[in-house]
């Protein structure tokens, strides 16, 4: 008897897009995959394509749901260094609210995929400048504002917003309390409340 859809693509997607981000994409094989998914390879390959084809799938989800993250909150707030200090904090709480996903999958790609994987790699590159440039981009309004001083560069601001960024996902998965997360989210958001100070 032949097995039916236990799931809609877009659930499959969600749970690959889990799947990578525990184990990455090397780490993964084809029987992970299809125990996970609850499919057999031949569903796997019509609905997704190659093994490659699916990461590259769950990894852009992952960029486009961090984005759209990254804009609920910061269009939230009148003021643009106050948004971005509202999503640092958002971040502090990520374990608070059963994020499985703490650290972040295009950091933890970007680690994994040597030169030989120079596509994937560039991917994950694309992904992580995207993210930069819109960092930079409300670092420049906030300059505008009057909330940044005009001798600061935006473009450098941004690379060391998203470095503070990644390094709080990063000891967000840590064996620390939440209590230690949510106070490090506090100490770098107050540091960039004092950036036009």
């Amino acid at each position: 008897m032949p097995r039916t859809a236990v799931h809609t693509r877009d659930e499959s997607l969600e749970k690959a897009l889990h799947l990578f981000w525990r184990q990455g994409f090397g780490a993964t094989s084809l029987k992970d995959i299809e125990r996970t998914l609850d499919m057999r390879p031949g569903s796997i390959y019509a609905s997704f394509g190659s093994k490659e084809d699916l990461f590259r799938e769950a990894l852009e989800r992952y960029a486009v749901r961090t984005m759209a993250e990254l804009e609920r909150v910061i269009a939230a707030e009148p003021s643009p260094i106050g948004g971005l200090v509202a999503y640092i904090r958002t971040l502090g709480r990520l374990r608070e609210r059963g994020e499985t996903c703490a650290a972040c999958m295009l950091v933890k790609s970007l680690v994994e995929f040597g030169p030989r994987e120079a596509a994937a790699r560039s991917r994950v590159e694309n992904l992580l400048a995207r993210m930069e440039q819109r960092l930079t981009e409300r670092l420049a309004d906030a300059q505008a504002a009057g909330e940044v001083p005009n001798g600061l560069d935006p473009a450098r601001l941004g690379r060391r917003l998203q470095a503070d960024v990644v390094g709080l996902r990063t000891y967000a998965e840590r064996d620390v309390d939440d209590q230690a997360v949510r106070d490090l989210a506090e100490d770098i958001a107050r540091e960039w409340e004092q950036c036009g100070a």
